[in-house]
């Protein structure tokens, strides 16, 4: 049985994760900006204090060994919490800084989010942020992300929701398809109308649930066109060819100029704008800002205020 009689300097795990990550000492060395000889010295007295190989050595690239795979696990695991430690006692309300990394659907993510974002580390210049468009439902504490732009009213019990901003989703057309095909007077007309299906991030294909006076209605759509694509989604119904059910976020300038009619508007979708994240703000200062930034930005951009 190996006994290890020091530690591990953090400094080494984070040189063997990127000769990992590179599967090269030549190339983790040029990113690192030192010789491939200084990478092989430490690797080898890293070997030696845990007393197990960790990888296997090529001329021209390495894999990990079984053991190599468990340290390289503890090692991402370690400087992770290493960071989190100096960012928390670094951190005020007046001054955060850190890394955090911030996801949102891809095309109010593109309009919205980015633009602000770009404007907040201009404001905290100590702040990093990795900012991902991502169309689908994910797992924020096993993705290691610290905040998600949310759209829609459905959110996981386990994580904790900001309301950003007020939004539903309506049905619209273009003038040039409702000219051809008429415009449907009542929610059962749909089934015999071209309808736009887009599944995007929680929103379930080709069913439309929609809110109304009566309560909550459901309907089956169907139509020549579909996409998990928004944008497309759009650009279709400018183009006359069905009826969508989209975002006001998205839509409001071609309804205020009549480039798409509002139809059926006895019914709609909430779906208002949400910061979410998987812990309370009073924990992380860069997290608490960012959230308080785009709370205050969000409704502006949206002329809600």
């Amino acid at each position: 049985m190996n006994t290890i009689h020091s530690l591990p300097q953090t400094d080494d795990l984070y040189l063997f994760l990127v000769v990992v990550k590179n599967r090269s000492f030549l190339n983790a060395a040029d990113e690192l900006g030192c010789s491939r000889s200084h990478i092989s010295k430490r690797i080898k007295a890293l070997e030696n204090l845990l007393g197990y190989k960790l990888l296997y050595r090529t001329n021209r690239n390495c894999e990990l060994t079984a053991q190599g795979e468990k340290v390289h696990l503890w090692a991402q695991e370690i400087l992770l919490k290493v960071q989190k430690m100096n960012e928390d006692l670094s951190e005020n309300s007046h001054n955060p800084q850190g890394h955090l990394t911030i996801t949102s659907s891809l095309g109010f993510g593109r309009r919205y989010v980015a633009p602000l974002l770009s404007r907040f580390v201009t404001q905290y210049p100590k702040v990093t942020i990795r900012f991902d468009t991502i169309d689908k439902m994910q797992d924020l504490v096993a993705q290691h992300v610290d905040l998600d732009i949310h759209i829609g009213n459905e959110i996981a019990p386990n994580l904790i929701a900001k309301k950003l901003a007020n939004n539903r989703r309506i049905l619209c057309a273009s003038p040039h398809y409702l000219q051809k095909f008429g415009e449907p007077k009542r929610l059962e007309e749909l089934l015999d109308h071209r309808c736009l299906i887009i599944q995007e991030r929680d929103t379930p294909y080709a069913l439309w649930k929609l809110n109304s006076l009566k309560g909550e209605q459901q309907i089956k759509i169907s139509g020549q066109l579909s996409s998990n694509n928004g944008e497309l989604i759009h650009q279709w119904a400018l183009e006359g060819q069905g009826i969508m059910l989209r975002s006001l976020w998205d839509i409001q300038e071609e309804i205020a100029q009549g480039e798409l009619i509002h139809i059926l508007d006895n019914y709609w979708q909430d779906a208002d704008i949400w910061a979410i994240y998987p812990t309370r703000l009073n924990n992380s200062a860069k997290l608490k800002s960012c959230v308080q930034f785009l709370e205050k930005e969000i409704p502006k951009a949206l002329g809600q205020v």
